[in-house]
């Protein structure tokens, strides 16, 4: 059964918002955070089989990029041969998810995974397209294919090497960020690496949100904490002041304790992507992830779409990786 989309409405997402597959969601989301506690990046050394197979399937997905390179474009707005890569990603999924052996459900988590990687039509990439790989994760322990003993490598080790391919696609096809100004000052793109990453520090005996602002201390933690890799890319794609371009980071840099941090992310996360129709619209359910009962059906869904000034798809964005490309190319010494 291929998902689809059934909000359409604030009834929808209330009707969402209160049903048991939104309660397993952030369950899901929650036991992933937890996991990270006082763990550096990387995996823990007890990798179930499922873990690497996902590994390697994140690996077929950057030889993809590799295999469609972009082309130069004087335009700051997506390329178009990120198209090309997505046809290659979407026509080979289902070969790379049959060492998972998933039966009649492999469709449902192909279309979630191959939905992952970013909007073909737009070329955007956004956190809800962050939240179907979560979704893709999500089916794989509803299948009985992944345990809680999984979460901590899921978190630090898989979602790593999505993150990693991520931004090697954001760089080759500069897609646009998927809204007016991100996700509110924190990232053009992403939301749980902020997450995940505080917290990765909550217990940390040193660092503090402070540090964010000390370039060497970036520099040093950028491999082993998602939080400072996060502001080590935004940094090198965004010029001036982090103040300016990302005013959520510089105030939360504020707050005394990563615990706070993490907290707030947290709730964040629940108000501001879960909550958000014009995020969940886009949001889809099938056998695995079902919908709550008396939701819009599917074929009035794509009538009833909602656009939001600063938190939705179809208004494009120049992408930074894309200016700061640029900006690279007219400077000789770099």
């Amino acid at each position: 059964m291929k998902p689809v989309r059934r909000i359409a409405t604030n009834e929808d997402l209330d009707k969402f918002r209160e049903s048991p597959t939104y309660g397993d969601l952030l369950g899901f989301v929650e036991s992933l955070n937890a996991a990270c506690f006082g763990h550096e990046l990387g995996p823990d050394g007890n990798e179930s089989e499922t873990v690497l197979k996902l590994r390697a399937l994140v690996g077929e997905v950057a030889a993809a990029v590799d295999r469609h390179p972009s082309g130069e474009q004087s335009s700051r707005f997506g390329k178009p041969e990120f198209r090309d890569f997505y046809d290659d990603v979407e026509s080979h999924m289902l070969q790379w998810l049959e060492p998972f052996d998933l039966g009649n459900s492999a469709e449902e988590v192909a279309t979630y995974v191959v939905e992952s990687w970013g909007n073909r039509k737009r070329i955007d990439y956004g956190s809800g397209h962050e939240l179907n790989f979560v979704c893709a994760l999500l089916c794989l322990q509803k299948l009985g294919k992944l345990s809680t003993q999984d979460h901590r490598n899921l978190a630090l080790d898989v979602f790593a090497d999505y993150l990693t391919v991520m931004r090697k696609i954001q760089k080759e096809y500069w897609l646009e960020p998927a809204g007016s100004h991100g996700v509110w000052g924190l990232d053009d793109y992403h939301f749980l690496p902020f997450l995940l990453g505080s917290g990765q520090l909550v217990p940390h005996k040193y660092l503090r949100p402070m540090s964010i602002h000390d370039e060497d201390m970036v520099d040093m933690y950028a491999s082993k904490y998602y939080y400072f890799g996060c502001i080590k890319f935004i940094n090198s794609v965004k010029t001036a002041s982090l103040r300016w371009h990302s005013p959520m980071l510089d105030d939360i840099s504020g707050v005394k304790k990563w615990e706070k941090v993490n907290s707030g992310m947290l709730k964040m996360y629940r108000a501001e992507v879960l909550g958000k129709l014009p995020i969940m619209q886009h949001f889809m359910f099938g056998s695995i992830i079902p919908a709550p009962e008396g939701m819009t059906p599917p074929d009035q869904v794509g009538d009833t779409h909602q656009h939001d000034l600063f938190d939705c798809c179809g208004i494009p964005v120049p992408s930074a990786v894309a200016a700061a490309a640029a900006e690279r190319r007219t400077i000789p010494f770099d």
